[in-house]
This record gives C-alpha cells, structure tokens and sequence, in this order.
C-alpha cells in the first residue's frame, strides 16, 4: 500500500511541483544556450588565444580530430561506398539512373557524413569531456583557478568547445570529399568522359542555400558535441555518486539536440 500510494503521488503531482519542474528544465535549457553564446564569443575574440589557451586548444584539436582522421577516414570511405553502390543499383533497376548523382550528394554528403561526424565525436569525444568536466567540477578545480587569477571559461572550458567544432567540421569535410570522388566514380567508374555533367550536376546540387545551410548545420553540431556535456556537468551537485548521472544526462540531451537539429534542417529544405 506504501508503494502504491508513493507512486500515486508521484503520478498524479500538484501543480506547483509540475510548475517548479517545468521552471527548473527551462532554467537548464537556457544555461545551455548562454553558455554556448559565452563560448561562441569567447570563440572568436582574438585575446582568447594568448600562448597558453593556444597550446590547450592545439591540445584539444589533437586529440579530438587529427589523432582519429586517418580511421575515421577509412570508414567513412567504407561506408560511402557501401551506400553509393546501394543507391547506384536502385536507381538503375527502376530506371532512374540521371538522378543517381543527385540522389547520392543529396543523401550521403548533405544529411548522414555531417550527422555520422557529429555522433563519432560525440560518442569519442564527448563523453569525455563530459566525465573530465565533471570530475574537475567536483574537485573544486574551477574554483581554484578562479582564486589563482585564472579564468577557467578561457582557459579549459573554450578550447574544449573550439576542439569539438573544429572536429565535427573537419571529419565532415574530409568524409564530404571523399564520398564525392567515391560518388564519381560510382557512377561513371573512371573514365573522364564524365567531369562535365558530374560538376553540373555538383554545381546544380550545391547551391548558395544548400551550401550555407550545410555550414551551419555542421557548425551548430560542433557546438553542440562540447557545449550540452559541459553545461550537463557544471549544473550538477558536487557529488561523485551523481558523476554517471550527469555525463548520461548530458549524453542524452546531445542526441536530442543532434536529432532536432537534423530535422530542422530537413524541414526547411523540403518542406
């Protein structure tokens, strides 16, 4: 009877406890965009790069893009071509093979390569950074370099940020190119004969919009990867017990805003 009238009451909660939830989620919601609004600023100020915060940027680009380029790479081409070939015989059986080009670049290049690096860093880099910013909230470290004279934003909390965009852009990008040679020759193998409709149909894809909004949909990914695990992390109780609670919680608020954001993007394309 104690469990049953516990979970009424649970259920069925008063109104001023479903308000004060509904005040508490907006609060962390709005912690997480003025924070990347911080960071973003922060981001592109020249005084941001002083010798030391260029050193732990460097550090953090490292790490999170070029260390896993090369395999990263790899599987992107794997996976490119696996889909390509898909695409290619579909489109020849039911005879549409002129639009095959289109259909590849429209669905490889501009929606899975952008969303597939953003959930690789994610998953690498983001749960990472995630647990390193909570252990160090936990610890006291930002409280002790804030009494040191130093500012914990520019100096850990940024470059962790810049890292993350600057990975999800490049592993974007190089996957981008590759799928497009792969796209290539797919299509017309290796003969030359091919570059002028290839580029025109490249050309018709890859319009001024469609370019824009691949941009800031890769960026506005970046953003995300580092900017939702550290608000997660910094906005929890300094107790380790409640560390796995914040990285999943920041975990799972990152796929929802990678998910929103995709579809957003899908919306004002196609809709």
């Amino acid at each position: 009877m104690r469990q049953a009238s516990s979970l009424h009451r649970d259920i069925f909660r008063a109104p001023g406890e479903v308000g004060t939830a509904f005040l508490g989620w907006g609060a962390s919601w709005w912690r997480v965009f003025h924070f990347g609004a911080l960071a973003l600023v922060m981001a592109l100020s020249p005084a941001t790069y002083d010798k030391e915060n260029r050193a732990v940027t460097a550090k953090q680009i490292y790490f999170t893009a070029w260390q896993v380029l090369p395999w990263f790479t790899v599987l992107a081409a794997l996976l490119s071509m696996v889909l390509i070939r898909i695409v290619v015989v579909s489109a020849q059986s039911y005879g549409l093979s002129q639009y095959a080009l289109q259909m590849v670049v429209r669905v490889l290049v501009l929606e899975l390569i952008p969303l597939s690096a953003a959930l690789f860093v994610a998953l690498r880099s983001g749960a990472a950074i995630n647990t390193e910013v909570t252990l160090m909230h936990i610890r006291g470290d930002f409280d002790a370099m804030q009494r040191a004279g130093v500012d914990p934003l520019r100096r850990e909390l940024v470059p962790r940020v810049i890292g993350s965009a600057v990975s999800v852009v490049a592993l974007t990008a190089v996957s981008g190119v590759i799928a497009l040679l792969l796209a290539y020759l797919g299509v017309y193998g290796f003969s030359p004969w091919g570059l002028p409709g290839y580029t025109r149909t490249i050309g018709h894809v890859f319009d001024l919009q469609v370019s824009m909004g691949l941009a800031l949909k890769t960026l506005l990914f970046g953003l995300a990867v580092a900017v939702i695990p550290i608000t997660s992390s910094l906005e929890m109780p300094r107790e380790v017990r409640l560390a796995p609670v914040a990285v999943l919680r920041g975990m799972v608020r990152l796929f929802l805003v990678l998910v929103v954001i995709e579809g957003a993007s899908l919306a004002v394309k196609y809709v």
